[in-house]
């Protein structure tokens, strides 16, 4: 129940992180390292020698918002052997910038269409109607149409965004990927996804 009840938050979680904020933690998620020396200015040019995106952003500012990620718990310093300290994200960093990516999450139509139809099926108990809310509406941020009740179809390839969004919010074994190559409607659904301009 605890568990759950921590997923339910996570999916609720209003997404207030400033923008600098926001470049550190991606940052870090994408593998990166950054690693802190002793004094301000040796820390801030390792920093600004990261990313192009940090050009023109000013120490003051990033020590801030590395500050209100600590105090956030969601990155971390762990002590090098030489005295310097390394950052990385922690669990709750991790998580969130999951779900941050998450929102952002987009499925990029391909020029030609191979014809096939992609479903997805979902039976998600009552007991967890906060995960099949939260779905409902990630399945429509990505484009996908409502087919019937708990079902959606979208004619573009979509296996990995659907697999990162079940498994996040943990109903894997509630959701089933359909690939088809024929509906019995399809004349209705070319004209809904403009298919005509992909063959």
């Amino acid at each position: 129940m605890v568990e759950r009840n921590r997923r339910i938050k996570l999916r609720k979680q209003h997404f207030k992180l400033g923008a600098n904020q926001k470049k550190i933690l991606l940052l870090l998620f994408g593998g990166l390292a950054l690693s802190c020396a002793h004094s301000g200015k040796q820390q801030w040019k390792i920093i600004k020698g990261v990313h192009e995106s940090w050009k023109d952003l000013s120490r003051q500012a990033a020590e801030r918002a590395i500050e209100a990620l600590y105090e956030s718990h969601l990155v971390e310093a762990r002590e090098n052997a030489d005295g310097t300290h390394t950052l990385v994200l922690s669990e709750n960093g991790r998580k969130r910038v999951l779900t941050y990516r998450l929102w952002y999450m987009k499925i990029d139509p391909p020029t030609v269409w191979d014809k096939k139809w992609r479903i997805v099926l979902y039976d998600i108990p009552e007991d967890e109607r906060e995960s099949r809310n939260a779905l409902r509406d990630h399945l429509k941020r990505l484009g996908l149409r409502k087919l019937q009740q708990s079902a959606g179809i979208t004619p573009f390839e979509c296996k990995n965004e659907i697999e990162f969004i079940t498994e996040l919010l943990d109903i894997k074994k509630y959701v089933r990927y359909i690939v088809a190559e024929h509906v019995d409607n399809e004349a209705y659904w070319r004209q809904v996804f403009k298919l005509d301009r992909r063959v």
